[in-house]
């Protein structure tokens, strides 16, 4: 049996990745998990693991090559399960053929097509097959008949899918009471015996019923400052959603010349860099700190943006935002998150941000309330981009949407601001031409 492998989610606001390369070569032999294939995007590198054990047979795409998600990159072959035919790969039943879900029909009609039926009627594991024709009087009647369980016998008929099932998790037939005609097994009946019988928690197993573990240096220091942010500051968030649409078909049209001129990709990030620094310019309360009974306004725009590692998340900063072009924002982001990730920042790519852009919507989260990054008072949350229903000039269209989370520092920000300036980040990724005329 060949399993597919295809580019994975990478999160809602990461549509395609390129081919970094392939770990094995074709013909060579793979476990399950192993990883087989590295994919870079425009915010993380990852590698791809095998779905089966078994041989990688097909390469579909190769090194360098821009994919998808959900796009095939290649096949591997399952061990042991070469002359097996996956149940989506049959086309049409014989007439003479007897299966769990099949009912023998005259020879005479017609090629069988499924139909739906009430779910009353009959069980999952045993849908009825009928002709196109209607069935005369004489022909026997497609129905389910009830009948009481019999004792299953190793040379009893097992379906395909039960049969994989059996051998997999090495299943005791004889010890499975059938549910089916004749008291035949079916799927049903094995998961539900898989189901009364968990499997024991490999972690307990291995480590014991709890765990003590001291928090590494980072934990701490990152644990330490989310305190004090909740004890010093008056927090509150205020939240807005974005149209997609015009900032993904920019990207969607100037991608490849944006790469070619600059050899980088187009993301996101740039675009919400450029919107927070021009609100910042309108708001300079939210790019301002506390000091004691003093208001400190910084003239310059030092925009910190999350990144999560191994260890934990850290912050660094993107310096003087305000005078860097969009492929200049992209290529520091990048440089900038490929040190964090090899644990090669410094303290000075940690030190001097003005304000913070988080972007949860890469592990899918759909809302959040980012909490701030002291001595700062504001923090932007992005999240996941979802096809919703919206009305557009009286009509109801389906569009990309993102929410957008601004949590501040009440003390110093008004609600007034905090809303105004939310509006005004909304307002310029709607419209991404304004952030080009610096309108």
């Amino acid at each position: 049996m060949s399993e597919k492998i295809v580019v994975p989610v990478l999160g809602e606001s990461i549509t395609e990745a390129t081919v970094a390369k392939w770990l094995k070569n074709a013909g060579d032999a793979v476990d399950a998990d192993e990883p087989i294939v590295e994919l870079e995007t425009d915010k993380v590198n990852l590698e791809v693991p095998s779905p089966v054990k078994g041989i990688l047979t097909e390469i579909n795409s190769k090194d360098g090559s821009v994919v998808e998600v959900g796009a095939l990159l290649g096949s591997v072959s399952e061990s042991g399960s070469a002359g097996s035919v996956k149940k989506e790969e049959i086309k049409k039943v014989e007439p003479t053929q007897k299966e769990d879900n099949v009912i023998k029909l005259d020879a005479s009609k017609k090629e069988p097509k499924i139909f739906e039926e009430k779910p009353e009627e009959k069980t999952e594991d045993e849908p009825l097959v009928l002709t196109d024709e209607v069935i005369e009087e004489e022909t026997p009647k497609a129905k389910i008949e009830k009948s009481e369980p019999k004792a299953n016998t190793e040379s009893q008929t097992l379906s395909p899918a039960v049969r994989k099932i059996v051998t997999e998790n090495k299943i005791d037939i004889n010890s499975v009471q059938g549910s089916g005609k004749d008291g035949r097994v079916l799927k049903g009946d094995l998961i539900s015996l898989m189901g009364a019988n968990p499997q024991p928690s490999e972690r307990k197993a291995q480590y014991g019923q709890e765990e003590r573990i001291k928090m590494t240096r980072l934990r701490q220091t990152i644990a330490k400052r989310l305190k004090q942010a909740q004890e010093n500051a008056a927090l509150l968030t205020t939240f807005n959603e974005v149209d997609m649409t015009n900032i993904m078909e920019m990207r969607k049209e100037n991608q490849q010349d944006f790469q070619s001129r600059y050899g980088i990709k187009l993301g996101f990030m740039s675009f919400f860099v450029k919107a927070c620094v021009v609100a910042l310019k309108n708001f300079p309360a939210v790019n301002a700190e506390i000091d004691g009974d003093e208001i400190i306004y910084k003239n310059y725009y030092n925009l910190s943006f999350a990144v999560g590692t191994e260890k934990g998340l850290v912050v660094p900063v993107l310096r003087n935002a305000d005078e860097l072009s969009f492929a200049d924002i992209e290529k520091n982001i990048k440089e900038i998150s490929e040190k964090a990730r090899d644990g090669k920042l410094t303290i000075e790519d940690l030190q001097g941000g003005t304000f913070t852009i988080s972007n949860g919507g890469v592990y899918g989260s759909m809302l959040s309330t980012p909490i701030l990054n002291l001595p700062q008072s504001g923090v932007l949350g992005m999240h996941n981009i979802v096809e919703r229903p919206v009305v557009v000039d009286g009509e109801i269209k389906i569009r990309p949407i993102m929410y957008l989370a601004l949590s501040y520092d009440h003390r110093i920000i008004d609600g007034k601001e905090s809303v105004s300036f939310l509006k005004m980040v909304k307002e310029n990724l709607e419209d991404p031409r304004r952030l080009f005329l610096d309108i």
